[in-house]
């Protein structure tokens, strides 16, 4: 069995969060999604998992973090080129994602950030490893 990635984020507005996502990309796997939660789908490996608040709580007995005042994690995605990266990027962007800092060039690696309405950071980067340093 291949082994898969399940990331979990509680979020206020489902429906905002469901437009961002998909403007990055995802698509809604309908068999794990419900009216207080979506699964959304990256690739056959990986997925996020967007729930209402008071469906995330279900899962835990922490107070829920307020992602947009202290980050928890940075989620980094590959994609396959910079001009992909860009569009990404631009989409998230207009369906009201935040980027926080400016686009990063390692020379090997072209990185950005961006911000769901929550708060989550995510990276999308594009590696040429035939720009990698060699020692």
């Amino acid at each position: 069995m291949s082994k898969q990635v399940f990331i979990n984020f509680p979020v206020k507005d489902l429906n905002k969060s469901i437009t961002f996502y998909e403007a990055l990309g995802f698509t809604i796997n309908p068999q794990f999604s419900d009216d207080t939660g979506k699964c959304m789908v990256w690739s056959d490996h990986i997925f996020v998992m967007i729930l209402g608040h008071e469906k995330f709580s279900s899962f835990t007995n922490k107070p829920l973090a307020d992602s947009k005042r202290s980050i928890g994690g940075i989620y980094s995605m590959s994609v396959d080129s910079v001009d992909a990266m860009n569009g990404i990027m631009e989409k998230g962007l207009a369906a009201g994602g935040f980027e926080p800092n400016e686009p990063r060039d390692y020379g090997f690696m072209q990185q950005r950030t961006i911000e769901d309405p929550d708060g989550n950071t995510w990276e999308f980067f594009f590696m040429d490893f035939s720009k990698l340093p060699t020692n």
